[in-house]
């Protein structure tokens, strides 16, 4: 299935530089749609730049994570996963400075929980958000076609949970386990999957290697953290049994390894992470297109703009002559024959 779906189709790259020059492009965009704004270099620096616009989707991958993780009612890992595709995806085409993080973060979530079937009411989803919970409604109602518009309707996300669920299955049935393992301590894997997956959602491996990719290297690396070798099983039962070639074994096993290296090279919070990011956030506050800002007076004359192209709409509609059912109507669309 997911080599036909949209997301394989439309939401996949060849590799994570093809992610960064994207998102090149999305700064420079902004750039150029403010620069008459901007009349010199030292103007210039009052924008972010797109390392820190990396850095401030980054820290807000990591608050969606763990807005999920204390989510009551408690959330299915795959809606998780959908939400942090949805975040990530809408920020390759969007610049943080059109739309703030925390704005289409809470969209996200809420736009997968409704896709993945994951029922809760509007009341219950901002109930788990602290602070004005009114304000927060209006947002996420107002942001959530622009996200279905900038996901260009592909809702639909192929996760890495259910390929490690079989994968699971099938080293309990088919992989010579060592010496004094058994079927059952294959579920001694699950915390360091989990913990593997959680770190996936924060890099740009999403949109570079298949989900079952990703669920594999996920299943290894567990494997090696509780000193079991999978060689065997991945070589001869998992591929061997479809024929494949040795090359095409190295293909996959290169795969793996890559994916388990973005992994670590994620880096560690730096000790002035939480300065850093205030001070990018109260940049953000300056250099943000203020017609998106919810707060600002140009935010609300465009909805008032808005108000009254539909109010003319509706206006033009009812000057629309009306086709009833009268007689007269009747021999308009069917003239007696002569």
């Amino acid at each position: 299935m997911f080599p036909k779906s949209s997301q394989a189709m439309h939401w996949m790259f060849e590799g994570v530089e093809a992610v960064g020059v994207l998102r090149t492009r999305t700064h420079q965009a902004y750039l150029d749609r403010h620069g008459e704004e901007v009349m010199s270099e030292e103007e210039l620096e009052q924008f972010l730049t797109q390392e820190e616009e990396w850095a401030l989707v980054y820290h807000f991958s990591v608050k969606m994570a763990e807005f999920c993780a204390k989510f009551q009612p408690p959330m299915p890992r795959y809606v998780r996963g959908t939400s942090c595709h949805y975040f990530k995806r809408f920020y390759l085409h969007n610049s943080v400075m059109d739309h703030h993080p925390k704005d289409i973060l809470v969209t996200a979530v809420y736009l997968a929980c409704k896709t993945e079937e994951f029922n809760v009411s509007m009341q219950q989803f901002v109930a788990n958000i602290n602070g004005n919970q009114e304000r927060a409604t209006k947002i996420i109602l107002n942001n959530e076609l622009l996200l279905m518009q900038q996901l260009q309707f592909h809702l639909t996300i192929h996760n890495p949970f259910r390929a490690v669920e079989g994968l699971i299955i099938d080293i309990k049935t088919r992989a010579v386990l060592p010496e004094g393992a058994t079927p059952s301590s294959v579920e001694n894997f699950r915390p360091e999957i989990e913990s593997f997956l959680d770190k996936i959602f924060l890099t740009d491996a999403i949109f570079v290697f298949a989900p079952s990719q990703i669920a594999l290297a996920a299943v290894i690396h567990a494997a090696s953290r509780n000193k079991t070798n999978l060689d065997s099983y991945v070589t001869e039962s998992l591929f061997g049994a479809e024929g494949q070639g040795n090359e095409a074994i190295g293909h996959i096993i290169g795969i793996v390894r890559n994916i388990r290296v973005i992994v670590k090279n994620i880096p560690e919070p730096a000790a002035d992470t939480d300065k850093r990011i205030k001070a990018l956030c109260l940049k953000l506050d300056k250099c943000r297109n203020q017609e998106n800002n919810p707060d600002s007076q140009a935010y609300k004359r465009k909805l008032e703009e808005m108000v009254d192209e539909e109010d003319v709409m509706m206006l033009g509609s009812r000057k629309q002559p009306r086709l009833d059912s009268t007689m007269e109507s009747i021999q308009a669309l069917s003239p007696p024959v002569p």
